[in-house]
C-alpha cells in the first residue's frame, strides 16, 4: 500500500475518489409533499454535498490521504466547494473549474419528524467530468490504495477510472447510486459494490429479490464482493467467504439521513485500505454512518476518526 506516516504512528491510506460535487439546498418540512402538493419549509440550509464529495470528506475526516477528481462550476459555489475540500485536507489538484457549466445542485426535502429525505439533482458541471479528466489523474490513481466511484457522473468516466485502477491492481469500490443498469464490462472492474437495498434490486432487475438474492445475482454478473446497506439494520456482506449480516448501530436521534450512505462507503474504503477484512470494514462503516444521521447536512455530518473509534470502543 502507498501510505504516509501520521504523527500518531498510524499509516494514512491513500484514497482516490472520482465523482460528483454538489451544493445541497435543503428544506426541512413537517412532511414530504405528495405529487402536486406544496408544503411550507420550517428551515432552509445550503451546504456542501454531492456523493463523490461526501465520500471524499468522509474518508479525509476518518484519517485517509484523499485525492478528489471532479468538476465544479467556475462560479461562487464552485470556489466555495474547493475551499471546503482544502479545509478538510483533500488534494484538489484534479478538481476542474468548468467555465461551461454551473456547479451541481441538489434540492433536498427532509421530513423533520422522521429524518427521511427526497432529493432532486441538477448535475451541472458533474455531467462534464470526462474520461480525459480521469486520464489526467491516472498516475495518482495507479498509486492509490483504493479508488472509489459513484454514478452521478458519466458512465464512461466511471468506467475509465475503474479500468485504470483495475489494471494497476488497485482495489476498486463502486457505490451504484443513483441506480441504473450497468454493463457487464463495467461490473467486471468492480472489486466491491455498495448498493442500498433499493439499488441492489434495481441493478439486477428483480424487485422481488431479497438483499441476499440480489447479492448472489451481482456475483454472477462478475462482482466479487457486495455490501448491501440496510439502514439501521446494518449491512449484508457477501463475498467468497460467505454471507453475513453485520448488525447496525442505531443512532439515539435521527436528524437527517442525507449522506449516510456516502459516509458508509467512504468509511468502508478507509477501513479496507487500512487492511481490515470486509466484515470488520463494514462494522467500522456502520458505526460512522450511525453518527452521521445524528447531524443535519451531508458533509457537515461526517464524523471524525476519534468519534468512530470512541463508539466502537464503547
Amino acid at each position: 500500500m502507498n501510505t504516509s506516516n501520521r504523527a500518531d504512528g498510524r499509516t494514512r491510506p491513500h484514497v482516490v475518489v472520482v465523482g460528483s460535487s454538489n451544493t445541497d439546498m435543503t428544506a426541512r418540512v413537517a412532511r414530504l409533499p405528495g405529487p402536486g402538493e406544496t408544503v411550507l419549509s420550517e428551515r432552509f440550509e445550503m451546504v456542501a454535498g454531492g456523493k463523490g464529495a461526501n465520500q471524499a470528506v468522509a474518508a479525509a475526516r476518518l484519517g485517509a490521504q484523499v485525492t478528489f477528481v471532479a468538476r465544479v462550476g467556475a462560479d461562487a459555489l464552485g470556489a466555495q466547494a474547493i475551499a471546503g475540500f482544502q479545509a478538510a485536507g483533500i488534494d484538489t489538484a484534479y478538481v476542474v473549474q468548468d467555465s461551461g457549466a454551473p456547479t451541481g445542485i441538489a434540492l433536498i426535502g427532509v421530513d423533520a419528524a422522521r429524518g427521511e429525505n427526497s432529493i432532486i439533482v441538477a448535475p451541472g458541471a458533474n455531467a462534464h467530468l470526462s474520461p480525459s479528466d480521469v486520464e489526467a489523474a491516472s498516475e495518482v490513481i495507479r498509486n492509490a490504495d483504493i479508488v472509489v466511484c459513484q454514478l452521478e457522473t458519466p458512465l464512461e468516466t466511471v468506467k475509465t477510472a475503474l479500468r485504470i485502477a483495475w489494471e494497476a491492481g488497485v482495489l476498486t469500490v463502486l457505490n451504484p447510486a443513483p441506480a441504473q443498469p450497468l454493463p457487464a464490462d463495467l461490473l467486471a472492474l468492480v472489486d466491491i459494490l455498495t448498493p442500498n437495498e433499493t439499488e441492489a434490486v434495481l441493478l439486477v432487475g428483480d424487485t422481488d429479490a431479497s438483499p441476499e438474492a440480489a447479492a448472489q445475482q451481482l456475483h454472477a454478473l462478475g462482482v466479487s464482493s457486495v455490501v448491501v446497506t440496510l439502514g439501521a439494520a446494518g449491512a449484508l456482506v457477501s463475498n467468497a467467504d460467505g454471507v453475513v449480516v453485520v448488525a447496525g448501530r442505531r443512532a439515539p436521534t435521527v436528524v437527517d439521513t442525507t449522506g449516510a450512505g456516502d459516509c458508509f462507503t467512504g468509511a468502508l474504503s478507509v477501513a479496507l485500505a487500512e487492511g481490515k477484512d470486509l466484515r470488520r470494514a463494514a462494522e467500522f462503516a456502520g458505526a460512522a454512518a450511525s453518527l452521521s444521521v445524528a447531524k443535519a447536512g451531508a458533509q457537515p455530518s461526517m464524523p471524525t476518526r476519534a468519534d468512530v473509534d470512541a463508539i466502537l470502543k464503547n
